[in-house]
């Protein structure tokens, strides 16, 4: 059913990231924010000690479900390992759900929100904004349209910097049950582009490690994996947090018959390299910069390209952009590169 009025959100989560969607409902003017939910009352308080209109606060998603406000759209923001939970509490509530990524730590997991949301005709919006920054649509189109013929080989390069700054005393990063390791928290975004334009994955062979995180047990800092795509190639991935103070790359090269591309800088946010027979390279817009947390960033600014597509889908009955069985196909990769690695 379409949506006529403002559609409500309520948010569940608001540390960074979830600031960062309340910032883009209430930049929205489709859209209206009826409920925040945050487990701790210091984050609260700063939320609407910021400037924020206040508007009904809760400590727990279950008091806000009790609480008769209706939002029609759940925005599920907590740590990795909450997703799961929140997102079918949301849906049994008869809400749409937006899942920030990951959309779960298995693909089990994932693959019963999908299922729960087909039986209570809802959305569910996993958020994957890298896939609307100018480079990787362009890479995307060029790919799809065969300029380089067939792919030989892709390489991702992902090498960030995650120390003692974002491992704090109490968080729940480096938690494995709450994280679930780099792959799911820092770099999904990235398996993420490399299954939306290169397809599922299979023969993964792979090593991961703990090399400079001694504080964190056996939580992994650094990977490198190999593997072929089904639709034909080969790829590579290497990843690590321990960059010195500061994110270096997050790059993607491909080599195709007629060409190379590499999209590289710290968030792929660059064309670096455009060689491709008989064609002509574009100029292409600026990419929004990361996300800055203060001590660290993150991916692309493009959130509010996932807030157009809610409001267009939900006011248009329309198709969603980002199908939510790709996110479960991301957990599903990060399962198996993990998976190979014991």
């Amino acid at each position: 059913m379409m949506i006529t009025g403002k559609i409500g959100f309520a948010i569940i989560g608001l540390g960074h990231i979830g600031k960062r969607h309340a910032l883009m409902i209430q930049q929205n003017p489709h859209c209206e924010l009826l409920a925040v939910i945050d487990s701790d009352k210091n984050v609260l308080d700063a939320f609407f000690a910021s400037g924020t209109t206040r508007i009904a606060a809760f400590s727990d998603i279950e008091s806000f479900l009790c609480s008769g406000i209706h939002a029609d759209v759940c925005c599920v923001c907590t740590p990795n390992g909450y997703h799961v939970t929140h997102a079918m509490l949301a849906l049994e509530a008869s809400m749409h759900v937006v899942v920030e990524k990951p959309f779960a730590l298995n693909y089990a997991d994932a693959l019963s929100i999908i299922d729960l949301a087909g039986k209570k005709s809802k959305f569910v919006f996993n958020v994957m904004q890298n896939r609307f920054s100018p480079p990787i649509q362009w890479l995307k189109e060029t790919i799809d349209s065969g300029k380089l013929g067939n792919i030989l080989f892709v390489q991702i390069n992902c090498f960030w910097n995650r120390d003692e700054r974002y491992y704090s005393k109490g968080s729940w990063h480096g938690n494995a049950k709450l994280d679930g390791g780099t792959l799911f928290t820092q770099f999904s975004h990235f398996i993420d582009i490399l299954y939306w334009i290169f397809g599922d994955v299979e023969n993964i062979q792979s090593q991961i490690k703990n090399i400079n995180h001694p504080y964190l047990g056996a939580f992994d800092d650094s990977g490198a994996a190999s593997f072929t795509f089904k639709k034909g190639g080969f790829g590579a991935l290497s990843f690590t947090t321990n960059a010195y103070k500061n994110n270096l790359e997050s790059s993607i090269t491909i080599m195709g018959e007629k060409g190379t591309i590499k999209i590289g800088g710290q968030y792929m946010d660059t064309l670096e390299v455009c060689n491709i027979d008989h064609f002509n390279c574009p100029d292409l817009p600026a990419t929004a910069p990361g996300n800055d947390y203060g001590t660290y960033k993150g991916s692309a600014q493009n959130h509010g390209y996932i807030y157009e597509d809610v409001v267009r889908t939900l006011k248009q009955n329309n198709t969603q952009l980002i199908d939510p069985q790709d996110g479960a196909m991301v957990v599903n990769i990060i399962e198996r590169i993990y998976r190979a690695a014991k």
